[in-house]
């Protein structure tokens, strides 16, 4: 029998298992889920789970439960991110999933959860030698890392994921050109250590990591006619094609986006304010390209678990 791990993103909106097993000294993906649990729904910007949001996590856990007994997996570690790092009930939270689970979880810091997702994207394409900001747009948080294929030159983690800002400043659908201006803003405000970052570091390509990104890559690849893989690392999109779904995204109602062939319905919501927010990122920022990164955080993890065994 083979010796397998898992790995299990407890993110902000969705749960992600991925279970890998040793081939030599190699770690091979071998299965993956994700689950919409919506930690952070209604309590994320009042820093609590609210206990309808615990019952739905721990739904998600024992049905992974039962995945990890039939992929007879030996190791598993859950990382809780930005809805449990900021929630006054954060620990008790993740305390009982432990309890009623069994599971090895533990919460990160916003550093540590930057640091993974550049391992991850690394792992998925080769970044060269210019630099390039990587961006992980969450529910709770969004991780700017500034990197190339040697090294990070700066990161941090902004607790202003696409949950939040969804509660906090989307009041219609379609948004309205003043709530637009409204995000602008507050993109400008908390983004000065970004601002200065990139002046300092000068990155030249943009790299999305997974979640909103993969949907706006799908919806490109299917109206071009491009077939990806289901498991394939890095996925195409163009700024010219983004700008294009983006003027889409920010005019139609939730019904409407749900009809984009590529929209999935657990990101039809968050999706517009993500998609202003990389728009922002775009018009105010020097980027010759994007590039879409199917790998993050769990990926980032797997890759330094493999080399904490080198002896295999």
């Amino acid at each position: 029998m083979k010796d397998r791990i898992a790995i299990i993103d407890l993110g902000t909106n969705t749960f992600h298992l991925l279970i890998a097993e040793w081939e030599g000294s190699q770690l091979k993906i071998v299965y993956r889920e994700k689950v919409a649990v919506k930690l952070g729904l209604a309590g994320i910007n009042q820093g609590m789970i609210t206990e309808e949001a615990t019952q739905r996590g721990l739904e998600c856990l024992r049905n992974f439960n039962t995945l990890l007994k039939t992929w007879n997996v030996s190791n598993v570690t859950g990382l809780g991110t930005s809805a449990l790092r900021s929630a006054r009930n954060g620990q008790e939270v993740i305390q009982r999933f432990h309890r009623e689970t069994g599971m090895n979880l533990v919460i990160i810091s916003g550093d540590e959860e930057a640091k993974y997702i550049y391992y991850g994207v690394r792992s998925a394409m080769d970044l060269g030698l210019e630099k390039s900001l990587i961006v992980d747009i969450g529910g709770g948080s969004v991780e700017y890392i500034i990197g190339d294929r040697e090294q990070i030159y700066w990161k941090q983690s902004f607790e202003m994921g696409a949950q939040r800002l969804l509660e906090l400043y989307q009041r219609h659908d379609p948004l309205q050109e003043g709530e637009i201006e409204k995000l602008k803003v507050h993109f400008a405000n908390t983004l000065k250590p970004l601002a200065a970052a990139i002046t300092q570091w000068a990155p030249t390509i943009l790299v999305g990591s997974s979640g909103t990104f993969d949907t706006l890559s799908e919806i490109y690849c299917l109206r071009n006619g491009i077939h990806t893989g289901a498991n394939q690392a890095e996925t195409p999109l163009t700024v010219a094609s983004f700008r294009s779904i983006y003027k889409e995204l920010i005019s139609k109602n939730r019904a409407d986006r749900l009809l984009i062939p590529g929209m999935i319905e657990m990101r039809v919501d968050m999706i517009v304010v993500a998609s202003c927010l990389v728009n922002y990122l775009l018009n105010t920022f020097s980027f010759e390209r994007i590039r879409v990164s199917s790998y993050s955080l769990k990926e980032g993890m797997l890759t330094q678990w493999g080399k904490s065994e080198p002896g295999r």
